[in-house]
């Protein structure tokens, strides 16, 4: 039996040799000067090899326990070398199946199915943080504490929509790893009561016709930037998402039937849109041409003109209007829908499909087969006429900007 003096004396030669220990066992000296551990044994009438490691980081008694567990495995029926070959492959597999890598793999997934590009830019932000949590850990190994670690980090800033929201963007990465057969379970779907539930914050919005005659009165009399102006001036008028209007392109307006076009990968609800144009909006559109046509989008970004204008702009003009906590750009939708309503000529429907909501009830959505087209036209219509009417109820302001909002 081999002496730990006689492997550390044991010194290579040009050709590599062994010393032998015990029951098959030997240390194999390469002319590199490594020596490394080997155990022959016979499986199914067969000679084979096992590795057991590298001498000093596996001792010798250590080499020998080995060799005497491979015994026991043979013994069982089990071949040593292949279940090792197996555990490999799947460290291996599962290192490559980090939470992170199926992660991207989904949000590859999710472009090519048409999310908005907008949305994935969300998705990813919230992925960013959990990634230093469970990024580099195997999806199958994540346990509920850990994922619930990623909850707990997000949670203690205060951002509970976010933490809400991660745990849904985890919840679906799992189900993909489940789809995908790289996890056995979802282990974000428990942890739904497990964080601070957000407070409903509504979009601030401006529904009193006097406040809103005054709002446009000083939308019109904004001498920002061109594009800031015409999107703003455009936004009560199209019932449309800040999103949806900023991303806008050209080929999307159809002037000689006075529609505008959305496609379904820019529309909330994946489903592709239309907005009748009134008489109103097709002028603002005819002016903002002379300014934007020869990019793609109708608001190209400040600077960066291939671009779209950006997702804060029409609230940072509100903002310099004064209007700091009364109205917001997605506030406009909300000014619509009350006004619309209240005037008591549109069936709530129309008015609904107008702002691109989608309708849950699958056998009422299935008879709404025109979408109330024919009213809707009317509808627009008569909004920008209303519109104006309300604006026109008083001067228009120019307001100095950083002083205190006068009210027409």
């Amino acid at each position: 039996m081999l002496t730990y003096i006689q492997i550390n004396a044991a010194k290579p030669r040009e050709k590599a040799w062994t010393l032998s220990d015990s029951q098959s066992l030997y240390l194999v000296i390469q002319p590199n000067g490594s020596k490394l551990w080997r155990f022959n044994y016979r499986f199914l009438d067969k000679q084979k090899k096992l590795h057991l490691g590298g001498w000093p980081t596996i001792s010798l008694a250590e080499a020998r326990a080995r060799r005497d567990e491979a015994k026991k495995k043979i013994a069982e029926g089990i071949d040593p070398a292949l279940e090792k070959k197996r555990a490999r492959i799947a460290a291996k597999y599962a290192a490559a199946n980090t939470f992170e890598a199926v992660a991207e793999e989904w949000l590859i997934k999710c472009e090519r199915d048409g999310l908005a590009p907008v949305t994935v830019d969300k998705i990813r932000w919230l992925l960013a943080k959990a990634y230093p949590v469970i990024g580099t850990i195997p999806i199958a190994q994540i346990t509920p504490h850990e994922a619930l670690a990623v909850l707990r980090k997000v949670e203690a800033t205060g951002a509970y929509e976010s933490a809400r929201r991660m745990r849904s963007v985890l919840s679906r990465v799992f189900r993909y790893g489940v789809a995908t057969v790289r996890c056995d379970k979802d282990v974000a779907a428990d942890l739904r009561g497990a964080i601070a539930a957000p407070k409903v914050k509504h979009f601030a919005a401006i529904t009193k016709p006097s406040e809103v005659g005054a709002l446009l009165r000083a939308i019109d009399g904004y001498t920002g930037h061109k594009v800031t102006v015409m999107a703003m001036r455009l936004s009560p008028h199209v019932l449309l998402r800040p999103g949806e209007l900023r991303q806008a392109e050209w080929t999307d307006i159809d002037f000689d039937e006075a529609i505008w076009f959305i496609p379904a990968e820019r529309m909330k609800m994946r489903r592709p849109h239309r907005v009748p144009l009134s008489r109103q909006v097709i002028a603002m559109l005819k002016e903002l041409h002379e300014h934007t046509h020869w990019w793609r989008y109708l608001f190209p970004a400040l600077g960066r003109p291939r671009k779209a204008m950006s997702e804060n702009a029409v609230n940072q003009g509100l903002r310099r209007l004064g209007y700091t906590n009364e109205m917001t750009a997605h506030g406009f939708r909300a000014m619509a829908a009350t006004l619309l309503n209240e005037m008591g000529e549109w069936n709530p429907d129309a008015i609904e499909r107008q702002l691109a909501h989608v309708d849950t009830n699958q056998v009422r959505r299935a008879y709404a087969r025109g979408e109330y087209w024919d009213e809707r036209v009317q509808m627009m219509q008569r909004w920008s006429d209303y519109l104006d009417d309300l604006r026109d109820g008083g001067k228009v302001l120019r307001p100095e900007f950083g002083a205190k909002r006068l009210r027409g």
